[in-house]
């Protein structure tokens, strides 16, 4: 790797899959069995280099902490491919503007005129940011491609499968990866068409065709959102770019995102314009992360292949929201009343999800509602808009990367011995029978669970961490600052008044939702959802694999010595363990659920390396820089909520020996609300789908009778003509004479008015 420039290995991440994408599509019916190897060859080199990118990234930030520390600054490198499209005349400032003033000196008339032009380079931007989600993508997507060939072996679109999982790592890695929001926006669409396919891939099944049109239709109203907020963008800031560019005069331009605006403390837009681009992202964000009131077209994709599955929920699309609102970090920063939102509607959503989860039946729909709630704890801290809400969020976003893909893949590996059942009321007990997949699925559950030491207890506790500090930021301000005396993981010393400074002004709009007692509720409602996470999980955990060992008619079992004695629904001693190319992935993910947690909080590696990402480094963001410290009292917190849910989950459902309702139905009429999801469906079905429905009847009955009634009138004309003059074509001589004589008479007759006239 040594002998590329990191400009070219940033290139290669995307290239490589799509390489392979387009050779499994040449290719795939010719290699039969072995259609996945150039798809898999191209994201296994993929993840390489995206792993060297790291190293070379990390090196260049340099070491967390130690006597050879230092100092935090923005790490940045741009590859520019080729310019896509430029437009000389993009805009013309009227008369009177700033560009036509003459009392601006020569550099801002420059800067001013250079507005008027609008160019979309093909650039890719390579920083912790990038090189972290290109690391996550590549490495996750590698591990579903491994366990797909066992999965998918006996499907007849196994190479379409291949094709469409490599076109999904590069549209995701150009995603992270552009320098453009225009590019951004391109490849946000590109995502969600692979999606589309990929959920739809048993597209001859009703449930996954219309769950695939969902998906879709959902997305399209985020994907609008994302659309104004480029235009906005555009007319606020004159440029699209993440980067500083240089114009044709030798001026530097600043990008929204460059290092030019990065330093200017009042280089971005607040106020109404601000906010309602910073709504317009959040909207966007909410449609590809599965947020409220664009979260209902998530569970229904389960019904897809589970590995199509465990790749969109686990580490790719469905983070895209996070990564767009981390990238935009300055932008969010300067509308405090949008941050606040971001965690308004993040909490809610973690809330409202564990609250569904913990009624479902369908073991990937389990697993569905939590992603849905886990990402809304990622929104939470991110709106919270210090550096540690922002860090934080992207430390759970690759600790649930890890864990969530484990989970989605346990739960395949079920599904898969189980003959296509995953309904929990009909097996149980399959520790006996999977062993593998119990325990690997036991470390990513007590990983979601936030049970110590596994990944999810360090990073959730992270989020709580951030949301405490915006509630009781007296209490944090002191202890950050004892901290900084002699905490062992000092990030920076500083003092917290600037994070926590109050303002003097009153607050109007959104702005005044900022307040101590907002982030006081939110933390609450988070709290809340850490103990119905470990309920729901553990709940899936006993449901399927304690109690008597119980499975369908139709499981996929072989011979085999069960020492528990267990029977299977044959009557045999049977073991219904998935093949090697599925526990394996299953098996090196459980390593990272387990470990990653404990070896990034333990060494500050990562929130250290993230804050040297750009759009990190914004004054705004910067100033809120905490010591690294472990915070003991939100642990106990976190861990008794987590340890309350596992014990409430083993006394309604360990060891179940029925397949009726268990603690469930001591919830009344809330298990009615939490089973039917909040009727947020039937919410839409009746406020949109069905009035839609009846506008398309009124068009249809307009377009039968008005539209083509009259065209078929139009077009009935000749007709009636023609048959008129159709009579008059009978072939009898004697009729054609008399006419003759007729018509000569009548011009006699004609000619002899005239003359005497």
């Amino acid at each position: 790797m040594q002998e590329f420039s990191p400009s070219t290995l940033l290139v290669l991440v995307p290239l490589l899959p799509l390489v392979g994408a387009i050779l499994t599509v040449l290719l795939g019916r010719t290699l039969g069995a072995k259609a996945h190897l150039p798809a898999m060859a191209g994201i296994a080199a993929a993840a390489v280099v995206a792993i060297a990118l790291l190293v070379a990234t990390a090196r260049d930030v340099g070491p967390a902490h130690g006597a050879h520390a230092e100092a935090v600054r923005p790490v940045e490198m741009i590859s520019t491919l080729w310019n896509w499209a430029s437009f000389d005349a993009a805009y013309t400032p009227p008369a009177g503007s700033p560009a036509t003033d003459a009392r601006l000196t020569p550099r801002d008339l420059a800067a001013a005129e250079d507005v008027r032009s609008f160019s979309i380079p093909v650039a890719l931007r390579l920083d912790p940011l990038t090189a972290t989600m290109l690391t996550i993508i590549t490495c996750v997507g590698l591990l579903v491609a491994i366990y797909s060939v066992g999965y998918m072996h006996d499907d007849p679109g196994y190479p379409r499968f291949f094709a469409l999982v490599a076109m999904f790592v590069f549209s995701m890695s150009m995603l992270v990866a552009a320098s453009n929001f225009l590019l951004v926006y391109v490849f946000w669409e590109a995502v969600g068409a692979c999606s589309y396919l990929l959920i739809g891939f048993w597209f001859t099944k009703p449930e996954a065709a219309r769950a695939a049109k969902k998906a879709f239709l959902v997305n399209r109203v985020g994907d609008f959102g994302l659309a104004i907020a480029v235009f906005l963008l555009w007319m606020t800031y004159g440029t699209l770019d993440f980067h500083d560019t240089i114009s044709s005069n030798g001026v530097i331009m600043p990008g929204i995102l460059g290092q030019t605006r990065l330093a200017d403390a009042a280089g971005y837009a607040g106020g109404a314009v601000g906010t309602a681009i910073c709504l317009l992202l959040l909207l966007a964000a909410c449609g590809k992360s599965a947020q409220l009131p664009l979260h209902v077209w998530l569970p229904d994709a389960m019904e897809g292949p589970t590995p199509a599955s465990a790749l969109i929920h686990a580490a790719t699309m469905v983070t895209a929201g996070i990564y767009l609102i981390t990238r935009s970090a300055p932008l969010f920063a300067a509308c405090p009343g949008a941050l606040t939102m971001v965690s308004i509607v993040g909490a809610t959503t973690a809330l409202v999800a564990a609250l569904i989860g913990t009624v479902q039946n369908d073991l990937k729909r389990v697993l569905a509602y939590s992603t849905i709630s886990q990402l809304g704890y990622m929104f939470a801290s991110l709106g919270t808009g210090t550096l540690l809400g922002f860090t934080a969020a992207i430390f759970h976003l690759l600790t649930h990367a890890c864990f969530k893909a484990l989970l989605f893949l346990g739960a395949g590996s079920v599904m898969h011995a189980m003959g296509g059942v995953i309904d929990m009321r009909r097996f149980g007990g399959l520790r006996r029978v999977m062993p593998i997949t119990a325990a690997t699925f036991f470390v990513g559950a007590a990983a979601l669970a936030g049970v110590a030491p596994f990944a999810g207890f360090f990073s959730k506790d992270e989020i709580l961490a951030a949301l405490h500090s915006k509630g009781w930021p007296s209490a944090h301000g002191d202890h950050h600052a004892a901290a900084a005396a002699d905490g062992p993981f000092q990030l920076v010393a500083f003092s917290t008044d600037a994070a926590h400074a109050t303002v003097t002004a009153p607050a109007v709009g959104l702005d005044a939702l900022d307040r101590p007692e907002t982030w006081q509720i939110l933390f609450w409602m988070s709290l809340v959802t850490a103990g119905l996470t470990a309920f729901y999980t553990f709940r899936a955990v006993f449901m399927t694999f304690t109690g008597p060992t119980r499975v369908p008619e139709g499981a996929h079992g072989h011979g085999g010595h069960d020492d528990d004695g267990g029977h299977g629904g044959h009557g045999g001693h049977e073991f219904y363990e998935s093949p090697s190319a599925m526990t394996w992935p299953l098996m090196i993910l459980a390593i990272p659920s387990a470990l990653v947690g404990w070896l990034l909080f333990s060494t500050n590696w990562l929130a250290h390396f993230l804050s040297a990402t750009p759009s990190l480094t914004a004054p705004a963001v910067a100033a809120t820089a905490t010591p690294h410290v472990f915070h003991m009292n939100l642990a106990i917190q976190g861990t008794l909520a987590a340890a309350i849910g596992i014990v409430v989950a083993a006394i309604g459902h360990l060891g179940r020996r029925s397949d009726g309702p268990q603690l469930e139905r001591f919830l009344g009429p809330l298990q009615t609300l939490f089973a039917n999801k909040f009727y947020f469906d039937q919410i839409y079905s009746a406020l949109i789908v069905k009035p839609l429905e009846g506008l398309a009847l009124v068009a249809a009955l307009f377009d039968r009778h008005v539209i083509d009634g009259t065209v078929d009138a139009i077009a009935g004309l000749p007709v009636a003509l023609g048959s008129i003059v159709r009579r008059s074509q009978s072939g009898l001589l004697q009729r054609y004479a008399l006419v003759g004589v007729m018509g000569v008479l009548a011009i006699v007759v004609l000619l002899t008015w005239q003359l005497r006239g």
